[in-house]
């Protein structure tokens, strides 16, 4: 490997008023690397990314990338260094074309002319997708993923010398992070240093050379390729005196499931062209839903909360009050019924951008909250806001902040706090832990253990195979658009839910290397 050092930050801090995101920070990364940036929501590291893009400047410190000093975004770009931030920015109302070449000649160049481009530009997006796309489609109109997908493939058209992602795999599913390690490897090989920050514990062991890990806005140590291990990471991370005991503490094939179902789904058809389904969820159980992308996992979710209408079938739950089983049709059906819908598109479903820290928590239990007159009563709601900041443990300033004054992993967890504050009976999480630290992630799956254990139900999908592992009591994967198979007990594993999703028989392995782009 070319030892030649790329970045350099020495002694570098970073306030925001009375928060001090980085206190100390020094870091050293090498030209043809992939070094991770690794630590808990709030632990400085978006900050530290933006210092190094030239978006925030250091209060004091040094900084310097490619031997240059970098004082904005444009300076950034000359020298060869681009971020891809955690929200997934593009322009809705723009073309797939445009889109990717927004910034580099004027706001947005004419195509006449472009067929170098455009050549260009299907063939690295086919590549990164799998799949051919219409760079002539508005946006707008698209999947996350393939939004997310197109701004990888505007770094990728620049030829980056550095490259910074912020946790540009949130979006993608288990075969597309692999697509990803693939252009990963192949910037490496041709000596790029890429920076990859990110709590998908399985993705850094698998990609990175070395990982740095802050905490609480300080460098507390890098580890090198072999060292790079769950356990040591959550160590470093995490202050001893709440360091998270072991995710597979909770033994699912331990506990005894009732057997009456507090919700099902009859001849459920979740994509227009796929075949009907049969679906329960047990009381008191934890499910999980896994599936790549587009296999229709997404849309039977949103059906079972009333965010859409499946095409054909019937979703119902059993109602707290009566025990008779009622139909879900609309989120007013689900808000009714007890079900809480925790969403991990936080921008697009989930934040109220221009409200308070305070307000999106509490959104959820107004109704439950008025006065005379129609008046909220906010005093009342102060203990309640308080129990779900302590229960997930959420990093704010004062409350009357607004929620974009938080990283991206706590306004995740306000949303969680939110759908636990209306003591529900169902719980339904659409990956919710994308952009959530494992420190997070633990405490999480605690309190949905606990919320079970209770009675409460839970159904967990989530783009992270490891995230079932000793949490789920059983795994519902999908293939075709339709639930293609349920795992339980010893199958909760990597290989019988990886084969699942790629459509394999029950006994089949997958012919599939995890390791192939390390």
């Amino acid at each position: 490997m070319n030892r030649e050092i790329t970045i350099r930050l020495a002694d570098v801090a970073k306030s925001f008023g009375e928060t001090k995101a980085l206190k100390k920070c020094d870091f050293e990364a090498h030209a043809g690397e992939v070094h991770a940036i690794v630590g808990e929501n709030g632990s400085g590291k978006s900050t530290m990314a933006k210092i190094m893009s030239g978006v925030l400047h250091p209060d004091s410190g040094t900084v310097s990338i490619l031997g240059e000093k970098v004082n904005s975004p444009i300076d950034a770009k000359k020298i060869g260094l681009t971020t891809i931030f955690q929200e997934v920015l593009v322009a809705d109302e723009a073309s797939v074309f445009e889109n990717l070449f927004v910034g580099r000649d004027g706001v947005f160049k004419s195509q006449s002319g472009g067929g170098d481009r455009r050549a260009e530009a299907n063939e690295i997006l086919t590549r990164l997708v799998g799949k051919s796309v219409d760079l002539d489609q508005m946006v707008g109109g698209l999947p996350l993923s393939i939004k997310q997908w197109i701004v990888i493939a505007r770094a990728m058209l620049r030829r980056p010398r550095v490259l910074i992602l912020d946790e540009s795999s949130a979006a993608l599913d288990l075969d597309s992070t692999i697509r990803l390690h693939e252009e990963i490897d192949r910037l490496r090989r041709e000596g790029a240093t890429v920076l990859i920050v990110t709590h998908r514990i399985a993705e850094l062991v698998r990609i990175a050379d070395r990982a740095t890990i802050l905490r609480d806005g300080v460098t507390v140590g890098t580890l090198q390729k072999h060292e790079i291990t769950e356990e040591n990471l959550l160590s470093m991370m995490t202050p001893p005196d709440r360091r998270a005991s072991d995710v597979k503490e909770y033994a699912s094939k331990n506990r005894a499931i009732a057997e009456v179902s507090v919700m099902t789904a009859k001849n459920m058809v979740a994509q227009r062209t796929s075949a009907p389904f049969d679906f329960d969820l047990p009381k008191g159980s934890i499910v999980g839903v896994a599936g790549l992308d587009g296999q229709g996992q997404d849309a039977f979710v949103r059906a079972l909360v009333g965010i859409m209408r499946p095409f054909g079938g019937d979703v119902l739950v059993r109602s707290a009050e009566t025990g008779k089983m009622v139909e879900i049709a609309t989120l007013e059906d689900a808000a009714s019924a007890g079900i809480s819908y925790v969403s991990g598109d936080r921008k697009r479903e989930g934040i109220f951008p221009q409200q308070s820290i305070f307000e999106n928590l509490a959104i959820g239990v107004y109704r439950k909250n008025l006065g005379p007159m129609g008046i909220i009563r906010k005093p009342t709601l102060k203990p309640m806001f308080k129990r779900e900041v302590d229960r997930l443990r959420i990093k704010i300033g004062s409350p009357s902040n607004k929620i974009t004054s938080l990283s991206g992993g706590n306004q995740q967890k306000v949303l969680i706090g939110r759908a636990f504050a209306n003591d529900p009976q169902v719980i339904v999480l659409n990956d919710p832990a994308r952009g959530v630290d494992l420190g997070t992630k633990r405490d999480l799956y605690r309190e949905l253990r606990a919320f079970v254990e209770k009675g409460g139900s839970v159904i967990y999908l989530s783009s992270e195979i490891e995230e079932f592992i000793g949490f789920a009591d059983r795994v519902d994967v999908f293939f075709a658009g339709r639930l293609f198979r349920s795992l339980s007990g010893d199958h909760i594993a990597e290989e019988p839910i990886l084969a699942a999703m790629f459509g394999k028989s029950e006994n089949a392995s997958v012919e599939f290397d995890l390791e192939r782009s390390a």
